[in-house]
């Protein structure tokens, strides 16, 4: 549930129905959303969302100037927001694990964890240039920087200290987190951020449970909280019904079988009814389109299973893991930058024996992307959009900006919308200049990664869970992006750092997997299964917006379901946010009403 506020304490503000006013403050929140505040003379710190700082340095936050790093100096997915005569200062997490909305309202600023509720307050529309940018480029967040999903609804910059002047007028911001290269072992500062963070929600509720996939990412979260809870661990592990003998089952069972008695092993098998794609018109509502909608058949019947089986109330899993600790292709073109010729020839050959592919384009694209600057990279990228779908749309492998295939069943008007992204994202300056290519385009990959998840957090609220995923908050992020070039992981490593830092944790058949089960296969089977009903209602609101040909696409839906061999990322993305789109047309608008009872705006 959300939480939110005004930038003024001026009497007789809105809040949604059913919301409780924050004692002394203008700020709201709905259900049990974590919040802690404090007060100083006529100043007020709020501290939403988890967060391990002592109540003492809560209160410290308003004795004092807030600290540049308050958004990331503890353990958590949290915000900072300050409350004072001439505005609200909002400090942002910078990792958008906990992702902060404001919209311009009644001659002020109104601020919200959620989008959706801050757009019913300013009766705004949804952003078809938003969908646009979702459908056809979901691999370049980039596009999307600073929007929501509803037109007028702005997301504030992630790491920032952003002023929301109490008289409505402009917004401002300045950056405070950025991750320049530290000393020090990059596996150490891992270990305890991580560590730290999944005690954080241990100690918050010793009942919790965690996933055990038998992957290095899960086993370690299902590790390091087993070692501190009373009881043993609930740890589950989803399987094909039938098959207990796959390599993910047994990795686990490994993990379970090394935890000495700490973890309990559950074991849960997918059925028919788990299928991806199965019943898309039941996804709930949330903020943006979830991660898991495609998949929400099986995530959402995890979730239940474990709340009635296991009385589940917080949840741990390992999602983020792959986005913050693998290395991506730009790794390259850093070696390169900095004249380690030799080291950037070793890791090419060793990624691209790793993905069957050639060396030598790998090395030309790598060389390319080092003497381009990101801003130059940007102009291309939307040059090359605003001139429409191209034979060189997709070549390279390491890039800037990666694009997919533009999809056949992409119409003018979306692809003209995504060119007008792509042109105003070239007129903004980029906020962290200067940092090595890769580290640059992890932070957006990360930031992309951690803020969708919250919606699947929403997902997982309406089955009475609290899902948290540890890999992604601000003090990991901090500890691996700060890694120097020369103790970066090679680019074909499987999470060295990671195996490292919790080598007494991770069973020694689970530290050497080179590679983790997929559940490609049940998509393909899930769409086939689901095809019917796909072809008869996949795509309709998206149609009715304009942004796909619903006969090119439901011709493409036919492809894939038949195994021909195409990129399904905008098909699915096109899925989920149709999906999204279906459910915000038949949920309740979110309901505001002045403090006076019965008197709605």
């Amino acid at each position: 549930m959300p939480i939110g506020g005004f930038s003024t304490p001026r009497p007789g503000l809105p809040r949604p129905v059913g919301a409780h006013a924050l004692t002394m403050s203008s700020a709201w929140r709905l259900g049990a959303f974590p919040v802690r505040g404090a007060q100083y003379e006529d100043r007020r710190v709020l501290v939403i969302g988890l967060c391990g700082a002592s109540d003492d340095e809560v209160r410290g936050l308003a004795d004092h100037l807030v600290p540049a790093d308050a958004a990331w100096r503890w353990p958590g997915a949290y915000a900072v927001v300050e409350e004072a005569p001439g505005g609200v200062v909002v400090h942002t997490d910078p990792a958008s694990a906990l992702p902060l909305y404001a919209v311009a309202w009644g001659g002020t600023w109104a601020w919200s964890t959620s989008a959706r509720f801050l757009a019913a307050l300013a009766g705004t529309r949804i952003d078809t240039e938003r969908l646009a940018c979702a459908v056809l480029a979901p691999s370049l967040p980039v596009l999307a920087e600073g929007r929501s999903f509803f037109a007028g609804v702005v997301r504030l910059p992630a790491g920032c200290r952003v002023v929301l002047p109490d008289d409505g007028g402009p917004r401002t911001h300045s950056v405070q987190w950025r991750p320049d290269a530290v000393g020090g072992a990059p596996h150490a500062r891992l270990r305890n951020a991580l560590g730290s963070g999944v005690r954080l929600r241990a100690a918050t509720d010793p009942g919790l449970s965690s996933d055990l996939s038998g992957g290095l990412d899960s086993t370690t979260v299902a590790g390091i909280a087993a070692a501190v809870v009373d009881s043993p661990l609930h740890a589950v592990t989803v399987h094909p019904a039938g098959i207990l003998d796959g390599a993910d089952v047994s990795y686990a069972r490994l993990a379970a079988d090394a935890s000495q008695g700490r973890i309990a092993h559950r074991l849960l098998p997918l059925t028919a009814e788990h299928r991806p794609y199965t019943r898309l018109r039941e996804v709930p509502v949330t903020d943006e389109p979830a991660p898991s909608a495609l998949t929400h058949a099986r995530f959402l019947g995890q979730l239940r299973w474990m709340h009635r089986m296991l009385g589940t109330r917080t949840h741990l899993t390992g999602d983020g893991g792959d986005s913050v600790l693998f290395q991506p292709p730009a790794h390259l073109a850093d070696l390169i930058r900095h004249g380690r010729h030799r080291r950037a020839a070793g890791e090419a050959v060793g990624w691209a024996r790793l993905r069957r592919t050639p060396v030598a384009p790998l090395l030309r694209d790598a060389a390319t992307m080092a003497r381009t600057p990101r801003a130059r990279s940007l102009e291309r990228l939307a040059a090359r959009l605003a001139a429409g779908p191209g034979p060189r749309e997709n070549a390279g492998n390491v890039r800037w900006f990666p694009t997919l295939p533009m999809p056949s069943w992409a119409t003018p008007d979306a692809l003209g919308l995504l060119g007008r992204a792509a042109e105003r994202a070239t007129a903004g300056p980029d906020e962290l200049p200067g940092l090595d290519a890769s580290v640059r385009v992890l932070v957006d990959d990360i930031r992309e990664v951690a803020r969708t998840a919250v919606a699947d957090a929403e997902l997982a609220a309406g089955c009475g869970i609290d899902l948290h995923n540890p890999f992604l908050d601000a003090r990991v992020m901090d500890a691996v992006l700060r890694t120097p070039l020369g103790g970066r992981a090679p680019l074909h490593a499987y999470k060295p750092t990671l195996v490292r830092a919790f080598a007494d944790v991770l069973p020694a058949e689970v530290r050497a997997r080179t590679t983790k089960g997929s559940f490609e296969a049940d998509h393909f089977t899930g769409m086939r299964a689901a095809l019917p009903e796909l072809l008869d209602k996949a795509g309709l609101h998206l149609a009715s917006l304009d942004l796909i040909d619903l006969s090119l696409f439901r011709a493409g839906l036919r492809r894939a379901a038949a195994g021909v061999p195409m990129p399904l990322a905008t098909i699915e993305q096109a899925l989920a946010v149709d999906a999204w789109l279906y459910a915000i047309s038949l949920a309740p608008t979110p309901r505001w009403a002045s403090p006076v009872a019965g008197k709605a705006i």
